[in-house]
């Protein structure tokens, strides 16, 4: 698994078990390929208009299409990104084909997402070079949380609490490594209060006012330092899932897609991408890992609540964690409540 998400990053081809050779339209390096057919999302299906485009799929659904000549790259490249809609016209038409391997297809879009490139494909494309065998089945063995181990510990005084330690967790399989931050002295007695933080480059570095990310992970730090004072603890659990999980370089085409009009969650599937595909049985194993079964959780969004309860943790306060908009957030704040449940007032 690990090693198809590497060939994706690398332009190589997927060999996918029971399916097609599958070879990524955005990394691509053999300049020379070229396919008959193409397998994208169903969001950018349906922003091409295909004239057969049939049942409502979701958005990031896989798609199969034909045009009237192969696709090579060039051709394929701006069928690929939307963020090239306004510059690249599209060479039509093209048509919708059926799909007899959509486990393979749906698998392929998913590894897409992990190695956080486009959602698109050229299939059995000619002179794509060799392939890289995969399994759709292999995911799943990915998303084992059981393989996610405490890799080391240290203490660590942060600004808002000098008592404070770091965790680190890593899986043989996965690049990525979490990490929590314990706020105070650990203790069975009292549920800490506990916060999932996801990674956000722009807001958490950056300081970022598209978003709340930074406010949030500051204000959050706080209130464990508060709790600390008092007798309690609590636990920043940070995820490396940049961009709700879609990555970071697909966040800033989302960007891009917002300062044409789109709110988040339409940018998202805009780019055949989820508004939602962060991994919250991560941390729920995180916290097994650091004997936590019992929690105060820090959250206005009722998905983590909902995840989290489903992989085990018992939640016994939801404490809300609602700061101020400014001008540049407000409407990503409103999308959040409207489109995405979150209790905001």
């Amino acid at each position: 698994m690990a090693q198809a998400i590497d060939a994706l990053r690398h332009g190589w081809p997927l060999a996918m078990d029971g399916g097609p050779v599958l070879l990524p339209v955005e990394t691509a390096i053999a300049n020379g390929a070229n396919a008959p057919r193409m397998l994208i999302s169903s969001a950018r299906a349906a922003t091409l208009k295909l004239v057969n485009q049939r049942e409502a799929a979701a958005p990031h659904a896989p798609v199969l299409i034909r045009g009237a000549e192969p696709f090579d790259l060039a051709a394929a490249r701006p069928i690929a990104d939307p963020s090239l809609d306004l510059s690249s016209p599209l060479k039509g038409p093209f048509l919708a084909d059926s799909l007899p391997w959509a486990e393979q297809a749906e698998a392929a879009l998913e590894l897409a997402r992990l190695a956080g490139i486009l959602p698109a494909f050229l299939v059995d494309p000619a002179d794509a070079g060799e392939a890289q065998p995969v399994g759709a089945g292999d995911i799943a063995e990915f998303a084992d949380t059981r393989k996610l181990t405490v890799a080391a510990r240290a203490k660590l005084p942060v600004a808002a609490c000098e008592d404070a330690q770091i965790v680190a967790f890593r899986s043989a399989d996965d690049t990525r490594e979490h990490v929590a931050l314990i706020i105070g002295e650990q203790s069975s007695d009292r549920p800490p209060l506990v916060r999932l933080h996801s990674e956000c480059l722009t807001g958490d570095i950056l300081g970022s006012l598209k978003c709340d990310c930074g406010p949030q992970l500051d204000a959050a730090l706080q209130a464990m330092a508060d709790e600390a004072r008092s007798g309690g603890w609590g636990i920043l659990v940070y995820l490396r899932q940049e961009g709700r999980g879609i990555g970071l370089v697909n966040k800033m085409r989302a960007y891009r897609l917002q300062d044409q009009g789109f709110d988040t969650v339409d940018a998202n599937q805009r780019l055949g991408l989820p508004d939602e595909a962060r991994d919250f049985e991560t941390a729920a194993r995180m916290l097994e890992l650091l004997g936590v079964a019992d929690i105060r959780l820090m959250t206005n969004n009722l998905r983590k609540v909902v995840a989290l309860e489903q992989a085990g943790v018992r939640i016994s306060e939801r404490v809300a964690h609602q700061l101020p908009a400014n001008p540049h957030n407000a409407r990503y704040l409103d999308t959040k409540r409207d489109r995405s449940g979150h209790i905001l007032d």
